[in-house]
């Protein structure tokens, strides 16, 4: 039996919705995006939200339409996928790294703030395995002219103090991902959730090349005016009806992914060798895109457990190599171990377990056996 760490949910009306499409007219650039970044919008309590082609592109974009550039700098969080911080590398920024708060493995405001300097244009805090980051306090940190874009890759579905993740009502723009490990799944994708249609307007153009279409009707509608360089960050027809279904069973999924967790908590309690994730605080809800358990020997203790399980077929990863202990990283801006060490604490021991909404009971109980077995 292989069991991976993630896994899509894809149901007949799925692939019913997909064919529809494939028997219509539009494959792309058709009626089921905008139908799709509607859903979207009133699921999440947005005014606006635009589609791309993967959740890279929406960072990149958010980025842009935030207008950075070179001699700016954007703040990450030292834990997470490399995309998190690439998007300021795209437009020329510089990314800096908050350390995270070993309490819920998210940056927090003074993390934040400890990380800024005069140069900081942007902060992109990080819904880390899907518990809501504190964006109100990180705004009230950062001030109302430092643009804050929510990574929020992990978080569809989570909520804080009633608010809903992608809501910005606290931040300027908010991204999410639909690979297929994620909460729910376009195959390949992303969202941007904004409530400044001026940053709508420019996230639209830039995912088409920066072409403005219909800018000067007097010269004929065939007018179309590239105002900026854009990219084709396009998201199918295709795509976006599996995302509009997917959408609808959202809710089933994140309680689905919440009763996992819970039997790991009940489950491992006893572990002394491990440390289980942070749960969300009461009232909120986390989404679930991880469940994370921490080595309390670390690495070794990491290392022995990985092999073990991957021996057994339980595919466990590693939910992030510190951003700048990349090659790259290292390279292009000098980044050395030591600079965030709480994330260093807490990637010496960190190990992702099998978590997904169609994960059997049977499967589980292979998964908490193994690890019982093994620490």
């Amino acid at each position: 039996m292989i069991i991976p760490y993630g896994r899509q949910s894809v149901d007949e009306d799925d692939v019913q919705a997909v064919v529809a499409v494939l028997r219509g007219e539009r494959l792309t650039q058709g009626p089921a995006v905008a139908a799709f970044e509607a859903d979207f919008a009133a699921a999440v309590g947005a005014p606006y939200a635009v589609a791309f082609s993967s959740g890279t592109a929406a960072l990149h974009a958010a980025a842009w339409a935030a207008g950075l550039g070179p001699g700016d700098e954007l703040v990450t969080s030292a834990i997470t996928f490399a995309a998190s911080a690439n998007c300021a590398a795209y437009v020329g920024a510089t990314p800096r790294f908050a350390d995270i708060d070993p309490a819920t493995w998210n940056v927090s405001a003074a993390t934040v703030a400890a990380a800024m300097t005069e140069r900081t244009k942007a902060v992109v805090p990080v819904h880390f395995t899907g518990l809501a980051a504190p964006i109100e306090e990180i705004r009230a940190a950062v001030g109302p002219e430092v643009a804050i874009i929510e990574d929020a890759a992990h978080a569809v579905g989570a909520h804080v103090d009633g608010e809903r993740v992608g809501s910005c009502r606290h931040s300027d723009m908010a991204i999410f991902s639909f690979h297929p490990v994620k909460g729910f799944t376009t195959g390949e994708g992303g969202m941007v959730t904004t409530r400044d249609e001026g940053l709508r307007d420019k996230l639209a153009a830039f995912r088409t090349h920066g072409i403005v279409r219909g800018a000067d009707p007097e010269q004929g509608g065939w007018v179309q005016e590239q105002r900026a360089l854009g990219f084709n960050y396009r998201l199918t027809d295709l795509q976006a009806a599996l995302g509009s279904s997917q959408l609808t069973r959202l809710e089933d999924f994140i309680v689905r992914r919440n009763a996992v967790a819970e039997r790991y908590r009940a489950a491992l309690a006893g572990a002394d060798a491990l440390r289980l994730a942070p749960a969300a605080a009461d009232g909120d809800r986390h989404a679930y895109h991880l469940f994370v358990i921490h080595c309390r020997d670390g690495a070794p203790a990491r290392r022995a457990l990985y092999d073990a399980l991957h021996a057994r077929g339980i595919l466990v990863q590693v939910h992030y190599v510190p951003v700048y202990h990349h090659p790259w990283y290292r390279e292009t801006y000098g980044y050395a171990p030591g600079l965030c060490q709480e994330a260093e604490r807490y990637y010496a021991g960190c190990l992702s377990i099998p978590c997904f909404p169609d994960l059997r009971p049977d499967e589980q109980d292979a998964v908490v056996e193994a690890l019982l077995s093994e620490v």
